[in-house]
């Protein structure tokens, strides 16, 4: 028996007490798995406090995510949780609230800066124990609104910006993020723990990031909604980076009304990113967008050229546009233009910005780590290889090492041919050509089995658009192919935000897709 055939054998048999810890894991299905909302109003009646809810989410990620099931989605709790949270309650009972989150527990992925005992590590051995020197500044916007920082979720380490044969998922410090739908299957990623985290319902709202996919990815193969903002909107100051040029945080929550309240709370402007310069004024009250009829009278363009992957999401979506149209949508058949005229320019200019990137943000909020350049990073990979790279290499590191600054012609043509074709020649000019609000299509496939030796499997995407455009894309759970979830994108143009989350919420509510997952070992074939 290899290794390989130990941890099947191992997962399945953790699944089956998995199931019976998950189904007898504190407030299945009550408040732990409620929104926003409801938690206030538990709060504000004095049935529940912000350190009940904590002491709550806290026993649930013991009993499902380090035991049980292991889905191995939160890699650090906040020893000052417990603390946090009183003092949010003694802070309502003292008639101040901060505002909609005030006492809410909220998980942050492990690239997020936080100035507290817990490390930012972006899964990396390199940063294991290395404690922020200040928050971040959408750390510091939450901690303002009165959000309780419950921990740091998984990832794929460095964003899933190591190797060309990553498995998504996996860091070296908080290992394999486990799909909550299918033990032996894949979160996606890189924010795969935050994925994981708000499927099992451990915790009310997560923050992850995004280059490429890496928000709506994980929230489709999760059955969650995500929510990757405008470029400029939502700070990354103190976040650690792969490109700035596309690099943004974004809530991942269980329904569109939890990342509408959480968004308002991340987005402001930030003297320290010049992208957010000017943002307030492009800020919309998110909350007001959701409206059961955000739908009615909506020009919304069928991207078909992100169909065809797979013929069971492809029939799943099919049936999907026509809730769109019974909601008062008016549905146009279209293709996103030039979409295969940045797949090379955009690697470019990530592997570019990378290791500017990465070090500027070690001297700043990492200065005492004992690593300070991408070379270093590179060099502690090559000592530690048994537990760095068991299962796959840095090819990507060493690439952005070699790479010249961002004075280089190669860059400076690669970043505009980018932003041509993704924008103006892109998403705007279908837009435009069809007079529409926003394009629609499957975010992607379904969660692909797990696999160290081939790496990744993804079937379709309809990330890279809005990617490397910057532009808002929001996903929302569709459906279920064999038990697994599968998402909807909503995706439109520049600071088109609030009009996105509108039309999410009326197609949410019109469909409630979204149930808890049982924690299986494997799908069922009859399923």
């Amino acid at each position: 028996m290899d290794r390989r055939d130990f941890v099947r054998l191992g997962v399945a048999a953790g699944a089956v007490a998995g199931m019976a810890n998950a189904a007898a894991a504190p407030d299945a299905g009550g408040i732990l798995d409620a929104g926003v909302r409801e938690q206030q109003d538990a709060m504000r009646t004095g049935k529940l406090s912000s350190k009940e809810l904590v002491t709550r989410y806290l026993a649930r990620i013991k009993a499902i995510d380090q035991s049980g099931p292991r889905i191995n989605s939160v890699i650090e709790t906040n020893p000052e949780a417990l603390a946090i949270a009183a003092e949010r309650d003694r802070e309502r009972a003292a008639g101040k609230l901060r505002g909609p989150l005030h006492g809410i527990p909220v998980l942050l992925k492990d690239n997020i800066a936080t100035g507290d005992k817990m490390s930012t590590s972006a899964g990396s051995l390199a940063l294991a124990g290395v404690r922020a020197s200040k928050d971040a500044h959408i750390a510091a916007l939450l901690r303002e609104a009165g959000a309780v920082i419950l921990g740091k979720t998984n990832l794929s380490e460095w964003a899933n910006m190591r190797s060309t044969r990553s498995t998504s998922g996996w860091s070296a410090r908080g290992g394999q993020t486990r799909n909550p739908y299918a033990l032996d299957r894949n979160t996606s990623g890189s924010s795969s723990g935050a994925g994981a985290a708000m499927a099992a319902g451990l915790a009310t709202l997560a923050v992850g990031t995004e280059t490429d996919g890496s928000i709506v990815s994980p929230s489709s193969i999760c059955g969650i909604v995500g929510i990757k903002p405008t470029l400029g909107l939502v700070s990354r100051s103190g976040i650690i980076p792969i490109a700035h040029s596309q690099d943004t945080a974004g809530p991942m929550t269980r329904t569109v009304a939890d990342a509408a309240l959480l968004l308002a709370a991340l987005a402001g402007e930030d003297e320290a990113d010049a992208a957010t310069r000017g943002s307030a004024a492009r800020k919309a009250d998110y909350a007001a967008a959701l409206r059961k009829d955000g739908l009615k009278g909506k020009r919304i363009g069928v991207a078909r050229n992100f169909f065809g992957s797979n013929d069971g999401v492809d029939a799943l979506i099919e049936k999907e546009l026509a809730v769109l149209k019974a909601q008062g949508a008016v549905l146009v058949e279209v293709k996103v233009p030039n979409t295969d005229k940045y797949n090379e320019s955009e690697m470019a200019v990530l592997l570019h910005e990378f290791r500017p990137g990465l070090e500027a943000y070690l001297a700043a909020y990492a200065p005492h780590a004992p690593v300070k350049t991408m070379a270093d990073v590179i060099a502690f990979n090559d000592r530690h290889a048994g537990k760095e790279m068991p299962w796959f290499g840095q090819e990507h590191l060493i690439a952005a090492q070699a790479k010249p600054g961002l004075e280089a012609r190669e860059y400076k043509e690669a970043l505009a041919n980018n932003l041509r074709y993704a924008r103006e020649e892109g998403i705007d000019q279908v837009l435009r050509e069809h007079r529409l609000d926003a394009l629609v299509a499957p975010t992607g496939g379904p969660a692909w089995l797990t696999d160290y030796v081939n790496g990744d499997h993804y079937t379709g995407s309809f990330s890279s658009p809005a990617a490397v455009a910057g532009y808002p894309h929001v996903t929302v759970p569709a459906g279920y192919l064999r038990g697994l979830p599968i998402g909807i994108s909503f995706v439109g143009t520049a600071w088109s935000d609030a009009a996105l989350i509108g039309m999410a919420y009326a197609y949410e509510q019109a469909t409630r897709h979204r149930r808890a997952p049982g924690y299986p070992a494997s799908i069922n074939p009859k399923a």
